[in-house]
């Protein structure tokens, strides 16, 4: 486990002073409760630590940035960085799943995948990174993982509308999307959707509401057209 937070610092560009405080960030409820221990030995805390430094963070940074913006596109547009989907997204960059101390069941269910777990875990080593370096490496790692690449991150939020508005107009076929699956108790759902334009999956997508799964599809969808519309033009002579 060492040697794994090892490299996970080295992804992060972020040295821990207190290497327990890393490994508490990674540690799932699910862990924790298998291996019978405190509540507080979890990444719960840290979690709701981090949510705060997060907000506070993509506040000033967005302040700063946008000093043309009123409230509300400002408070639209950090709803749509810090929401659960769009930090699940940004997780995949250093493959924080893979990091994850799971229980079991978890594990097996799928948890290093899905959005809940991941997204939480983003949050809990935020909130870390405060404890351990203060808020100006927790805002420095938020900025370079988060707040980094926001065109891509505001194209992933406004996914489902976008790949509509590419459909319409280029396309016969009718856009829906279709519940693949369902699982996890009612406290914990996890869904699996996929997008069909006509008879051709466009892509695939999970989360832990309908929404959120058609979210991901839909991304997938607009990566899908967008590499068929790149590959079908014709070259230049």
């Amino acid at each position: 486990m060492k040697r794994r937070l090892e490299e996970l610092e080295q992804r992060i560009g972020y040295c821990f002073k207190d290497k327990e405080l890393l490994k508490h960030a990674m540690m799932h409820s699910s862990y924790s409760n298998e291996h019978h221990l405190d509540r507080s030995s979890n990444n719960e805390r840290l979690e709701f630590l981090g949510d705060a430094v997060l907000e506070l963070s993509s506040s000033e940074f967005l302040y700063h940035t946008y000093p043309q913006k009123p409230e509300g596109e400002l408070t639209r547009l950090r709803a749509s960085l810090v929401c659960e989907p769009t930090l699940a997204f940004c997780t995949r960059e250093i493959e924080l799943g893979s990091y994850l101390l799971l229980g079991k069941g978890e594990e097996m269910t799928g948890g290093r995948e899905r959005p809940s777990v991941v997204s939480d875990a983003m949050e809990a080593l935020i909130g870390a990174i405060y404890l351990d370096g203060g808020f100006a490496n927790a805002k420095e790692f938020v900025i370079r993982f988060i707040l980094n690449d926001m065109e891509n991150k505001q194209l992933f939020f406004d996914s489902k509308t976008i790949l509509q508005e590419m459909v319409q107009g280029q396309y016969a076929e009718t856009l829906s999307y279709e519940l693949l699956k369902e699982e996890g108790p009612d406290h914990n759902k996890n869904y699996e959707v996929q997008v069909v334009l006509g008879r051709v999956i466009l892509g695939r997508g999970s989360g832990r509401t309908k929404k959120a799964a058609e979210q991901e599809a839909a991304y997938q969808g607009i990566l899908y057209l967008r590499q068929e519309n790149k590959e079908n033009v014709p070259e230049k002579h």
